[in-house]
């Protein structure tokens, strides 16, 4: 058996921890430090994947202060002059 050189593998998204992270901080009841997170996200891609977390765990609506921050920072993110370089 002969398995691929490491730079032939083909490389996957990993999850991001950033939405597990801000819906702990959500659980222990700090939705102002949970907003803060949400305002200096990495992407579009982890909102979205906090918007589905809190979803699932039945937590969506809960803070309106958390689902306007989460409104925003999409809306910024998708405008192309205000992408965060990596």
């Amino acid at each position: 058996m002969v398995l691929p050189r490491p730079d032939e593998r083909p490389t996957l998204a990993r999850p991001s921890p950033w939405p597990d992270k801000v819906l702990a901080l959500l659980r222990a009841g700090n939705p102002a430090a949970a907003i803060a997170q949400i305002k200096v996200a990495p992407g579009v891609r982890e909102l979205r994947a906090l918007e589905k977390a809190l979803a699932a765990a039945q937590m969506a609506g809960r803070w309106r202060d958390v689902d306007l921050a989460i409104a925003e920072s999409l809306q910024a993110l998708s405008a192309p002059r205000l992408h965060r370089s990596p």
